[in-house]
């Protein structure tokens, strides 16, 4: 029986990131780009040393982009309606209830 590949520590690592940016509201953006970080260095470890764990950097690197791009929609979507809302009530005259 052969010996079982151990998995690499960085992909657990970046998977793990990806998926708090996701959840984890403007913080997300910092932990996304670690994340996509750990993802490039696992990848690159897993193919000098044969380990396991290329779906779980792959994973990692998916889930972290999806979380970056979440977090700058967020964002985005919250900077306009902080913005949107006084020249609403400026050109209508009334304000929103």
């Amino acid at each position: 029986m052969g010996e079982k590949a151990k998995t690499n520590s960085k992909a657990v690592v970046a998977l793990t990131l990806g998926i708090l940016s996701i959840l984890i509201p403007i913080m997300g953006i910092l932990l996304g780009i670690i994340g996509m970080i750990f993802s490039v260095k696992a990848k690159k470890e897993i193919e000098k040393t044969n380990e396991d764990g290329s779906g779980i950097a792959t994973s990692g690197m998916i889930c972290s982009i999806v979380g970056v791009i979440i977090q700058f929609i967020l964002v985005f979507v919250g900077l306009i309606s902080f913005y949107v809302e006084p020249v609403y009530m400026e050109v209508t005259g009334s304000f929103l209830q």
